[in-house]
């Protein structure tokens, strides 16, 4: 039987009871590690994705494929019967028509399979996020607080998958050669979305839970909400190279830094409506994303110099990577420009997209949540 007490008992005479370490990581923290695993995976196959797509594009290859089957197109041609009832059948639309009429079979295959190449990389992306998102459920290994997130990535997914066949069908209509550049600049553009949260997620599940809560205390507001619209920024210029490359616009001003020798491309509100110049003339449609990447750079060398100020080294050097790859990319526009876009260099251009995305998205975090160093800041 428990003694009596004295109400009268000094309260530091009661012997305490020690907080267990690292409870608010371990309520529901789930398995942090392998989730981040998995998402790496999934950044690698998204990362794969859009850089296939863009030789897709860049073959002319993307309108091989006339239907959306997302089950029993999984599986190719298996004979030479199978072959001519889909060449017969890209022979209907106006691409091969206007374009590629007299293309053998053999020239059919090549472009078929890099369309079947795009679509079946996005089966297996939708693969890899339901297996993975069933296990950690299933096992009840999801982080409290994941399952939304990492639903919207699959969800994210599914929505792609419609997008791009809403693409591909508007190149089926009447007079089109290509897809339409708006569709496409959407389909791209989603694409970055979802790489976008697949890596936010994966620099937020690199610590635990209340290393966040901790190193948010110590955030820098001021270079969170400059790095912030610098993402915006940048989104807004891969929209646009979208539609450079929905037109091959790349092609038609070769010379740098003017166009045609002036500042202004000839003519570049000759289409009407007059909102059609922002979508399908060439030369405006270049003049935008030339600007637009001038005025990033410009931002961007702002919002680096404002980094520079950081107290915190990893910080420092996340912005001297980010300012590195943005002068690289602007040298590949250039190049790509003044080498009338060649697949090889186009290609190369659209990668140091998707790489400097991913640099300011780590950048805008550390900024709101940097990483801890030592007083001597290192």
């Amino acid at each position: 039987m428990a003694a009596k007490r004295s109400i009268f008992e000094d309260v530091g005479d009661t012997p305490k009871q020690a907080a267990a370490p690292g409870g608010i990581d371990r309520a529901g923290g789930g398995a942090r590690g392998l989730v981040r695993g998995w998402l790496m995976i999934l950044f690698g196959l998204v990362l794969v994705m859009i850089v296939v797509g863009g030789l897709t594009r860049l073959t002319d290859s993307g309108l091989s494929i006339t239907e959306w089957a997302p089950v029993t197109g999984a599986m190719p041609p298996m004979s030479e019967a199978a072959w001519q009832s889909e060449f017969e059948k890209y022979r209907a639309i106006p691409e091969y028509q206007l374009q590629n009429k007299g293309m053998s079979l053999s020239e059919f295959k090549t472009i078929y399979w890099w369309e079947w190449g795009h679509r079946q990389l996005g089966r297996v992306i939708g693969l890899v996020w339901a297996a993975g998102f069933v296990f950690f459920l299933a096992t009840k290994k999801m982080p409290s607080g994941w399952t939304g997130r990492l639903l919207l990535i699959g969800g994210l997914g599914g929505l792609q998958g419609a997008i791009g066949w809403w693409m591909v069908s508007s190149g089926l209509e009447e007079g089109m050669l290509d897809v339409a550049s708006y569709r496409l600049a959407t389909h791209l553009g989603l694409a970055f979305v979802i790489f976008g949260f697949i890596a936010w997620y994966i620099y937020r599940l690199g610590r635990t839970q209340a290393e966040l809560l901790q190193a948010r205390r110590s955030g820098d507001a001021g270079l969170m909400r400059l790095s912030s619209v610098l993402v915006g920024f940048a989104f807004v210029q891969i929209i646009l190279g979208a539609l450079v490359a929905g037109i091959d616009a790349g092609r038609a001003y070769p010379d740098w830094p003017l166009m045609a020798g002036e500042f202004l491309p000839p003519e570049p509100f000759g289409l009407e409506p007059l909102w059609r110049n922002f979508f399908e003339d060439a030369g405006l449609v270049q003049f935008m994303h030339r600007m637009a990447g001038y005025g990033l750079f410009a931002y961007g060398l702002f919002v680096w110099a404002r980094a520079r100020r950081s107290a915190n080294g990893y910080t420092r050097f996340t912005f001297n990577a980010v300012m590195a790859m943005m002068l690289l990319q602007m040298v590949l526009g250039i190049v790509t420009v003044l080498y009338s876009a060649p697949w090889q260099i186009a290609i190369v251009h659209q990668l140091g997209a998707v790489i400097l995305w991913a640099l300011i998205l780590r950048g805008r975090f550390l900024a709101q949540y940097p990483r801890p160093q030592s007083i001597r800041g290192n």
